[in-house]
């Protein structure tokens, strides 16, 4: 009823059908075969449908959990394959051992941001004074340290990588350097005056 018709006489053939040859019974496959109390529970879960909604989510929720552990793991051993979308790839790393081999000042902003403001609530007028004038001179030095970072980056990233995208990847170095090294995800992975 649905078929398609051909014109009378013709028979329809592929066209670029190829004879499929079977596979070598010698030929090795390329990976063990699982035994069978590992392949049934992997195959039941895998085709097991949830019964309800409940399940489902309960399911989905289970899921979720474990991505987000392993991403957790991910992110303190620096494993790439289960980092976040955000710090994937090799230009990211790249960003990222860049601002962790030097020091800068940007990650010295919070420890001299609680100075500044001890000293702004001292009663005498000269420390606060004293307080303002620092807080101008620390916001200039960060500015000329990301502007000089930013530059000898984007200079880098296009002598290692020119292929690759590189979009966004020093406003994800400059994020990384207000942060305390201690406190940085992805945790570093080389050492302070180590050439990335």
């Amino acid at each position: 009823m649905f078929r398609s018709r051909t014109k009378e006489g013709q028979v329809s053939t592929p066209v670029d059908a190829e004879p499929t040859q079977p596979r070598d019974p010698e030929a090795p496959k390329g990976r063990p075969t699982p035994k069978r109390n590992e392949a049934q529970p992997q195959r039941r879960s895998l085709t097991k449908a949830p019964a309800n909604r409940k399940d489902a989510a309960r399911r989905q929720k289970e899921a979720r959990r474990t991505a987000l552990a392993k991403q957790r793991e991910a992110l303190a051993s620096g494993d790439e394959r289960y980092l976040p979308v955000r710090d994937k790839g090799p230009v990211r790393r790249f960003a990222r051992d860049f601002v962790d081999s030097r020091w800068t000042v940007a990650e010295l902003f919070l420890p001299i941001a609680v100075v500044i403001l001890v000293l702004s609530m001292m009663p005498s007028m000269q420390l606060k004074n004293i307080s303002l004038l620092l807080w101008l001179f620390v916001i200039v030095l960060i500015v000329i340290d990301s502007v000089g970072i930013a530059i000898r980056l984007k200079r880098r990233l296009r002598e290692k990588y020119p292929d690759e995208p590189k979009r966004g990847a020093v406003a994800y170095a400059l994020m990384r350097t207000l942060q305390l090294r201690r406190m940085r995800l992805p945790k570093p992975q080389v050492a302070r005056g180590e050439r990335p």
